[in-house]
């Protein structure tokens, strides 16, 4: 191996925060490297020593900048703090002691992971160091923490329950000892207020850093706030795009126009269903989940367009959309529309009214309106959509929260699928204010009844901002 020199303790510090995120193999570092970095592009694995090599993430929060290192565990840290105590040094050289330790081509050789991560750490990063709180407290990690403490570093440990805080306790006790601050951080379920709480103690431990941290702890709180409105922007394209959705197709008789209605309808909910997928993908964008795998229940029509135990787990009962008809002045003739408009396209099998007889003289045209109409120039038409139901909208933007809902609260360390569940509006509906809830009702008729909508995404935020 070639030899490597490293900057030696006269170098200043950069003044961008850098934390190294070190401890015992398989603690959750990447775990809490993912989480930190907003990033579930980072590798996470059960098996030890997933991580190799040092990596550098570089975090940028609208004008605030600072580092995440991940760096491989400790393999051989009894032996590296016996070489360290050979030579001896009083307690003002110990860290010259650690470079001279990087520095040497037999360590090199010897302790790569050691170097690897130490290397960051006198370069001038700060040290988070990980531990396990479902496993036992034992000496062995006492090396560890030795030869960090020798370093100079600012630092902090985390106590990550992989499986349990059973030993959160023993670990409290002795991690007190060697580290200026240590907090429990569940690595998998550690929120935005979590993350920006570890900011707020480095700040406090570490003067140097402390207005570059609360730029990057106020870019955070902003960030949040703009991500709430993006989903807002998206989800109000999809309201407008869906309920205003037809799709036509020219036929040179009307016999042949009547043909091609099956072919229209598989282009009508194709459609359907890739532009509510794409909308989902660009919020998961949105919130950095890029691989984020969804199991998607797509929007599909069974048999029975008139099942509508589904169609009211999303969407408003049938006694709630005949009070907003009344809300949004929409006509008397539209009740019944209102009550058994609920045709079962949407997802999920959950408990409900079911409309009975009298939908079956409504016709399978209810859901998508199909005409066929001669042109001008000669010719006919066929044309399929738009769809509509008072229940549509409502139906679209449940879906839609649901996900906005597990993207906005989900860690970037966990790599389980998301699975699109039913949820009602009603219940949410019901938090808001009168006029705000209002506001929602006229809205979405209006796209029901194929209406523009003036400040859409200002008008769906107050729904937004209650999921928490």
């Amino acid at each position: 191996m070639s030899k490597s020199t490293v900057a030696n303790s006269k170098v200043p510090r950069s003044e961008i925060p850098s934390f190294a995120v070190v401890g015992h193999p398989n603690k959750g570092k990447s775990s809490v490297v993912s989480t930190l970095a907003r990033n579930d592009q980072i590798a996470i694995s059960m098996q030890s020593g997933t991580t190799m090599v040092s990596e550098t993430f570089d975090i940028t929060i609208g004008n605030a900048h600072y580092q995440l290192v991940d760096t491989p565990g400790f393999q051989r840290p009894r032996k590296v703090l016996a070489w360290l105590k050979a030579h001896n040094p009083t307690a003002d050289k110990r860290r010259e002691c650690v470079i001279a330790f990087l520095n040497d081509e037999t360590c090199q050789q010897q302790y790569v992971d050691e170097i690897e991560l130490l290397k960051p750490i006198i370069a001038g990063a700060a040290i988070l160091y990980v531990v396990d709180g479902s496993r036992p407290y034992s000496a062995e990690y006492e090396a560890e923490m030795e030869i960090l403490r020798w370093t100079g570093q600012p630092t902090m440990a985390l106590i990550n329950p992989i499986l349990n805080d059973d030993y959160v306790p023993n670990w409290q006790a002795a991690l007190g000892q060697y580290f200026s601050v240590v907090r429990v951080f569940d690595a998998v379920k550690a929120d935005i207020e979590q993350h920006i709480e570890l900011l707020q103690a480095f700040a406090a431990i570490h003067q140097p850093w402390q207005s570059q941290l609360s730029a990057i702890i106020n870019a955070f709180e902003q960030e949040t706030s703009h991500q709430v409105f993006q989903s807002c922007f998206i989800a109000a394209q999809l309201l407008e795009e869906m309920t205003a959705y037809q799709t036509t197709q020219k036929a040179l008789s009307k016999a042949q126009a009547q043909t091609l209605k099956p072919v229209l309808e598989k282009q009508f909910y194709d459609w359907m269903r890739r532009r509510e997928k794409n909308a989902l993908d660009e919020m998961q964008m949105v919130y950095r989940h890029h691989q984020l795998a969804r199991q998607d229940k797509a929007l599909a029509l069974p048999d029975d367009l008139f099942d509508t135990q589904k169609w009211y787990g999303w969407g408003l009962s049938k006694k709630q959309l005949t009070s907003v008809a009344g809300i949004t002045g929409a006509a008397a003739g539209g009740a019944l529309d209102l009550a058994v408009a609920g045709h079962s396209f949407m997802l999920g099998a959950i408990g409900g009214g079911i409309v009975g007889s009298t939908a079956a003289w409504l016709g399978a045209d209810k859901l998508a309106s199909s005409k066929i109409k001669g042109l001008p120039m000669g010719g006919y038409e066929a044309r399929l959509g738009p769809i509509g139901s008072k229940n549509f909208p409502y139906v679209i933007l449940a879906r839609f929260i649901y996900m906005f809902s597990q993207l906005k609260q989900r860690n970037h360390a966990q790599r389980g699928e998301v699975e699109l569940d039913e949820i009602g509006l009603e219940p949410l509906l019901d938090k808001l204010d009168s006029e705000k809830k209002k506001a929602i009702y006229v809205a979405l008729d209006r796209l029901s009844r194929q209406k523009s909508v003036d400040d859409l995404p200002d008008t769906l935020a107050p729904l937004f901002k209650l999921i928490d």
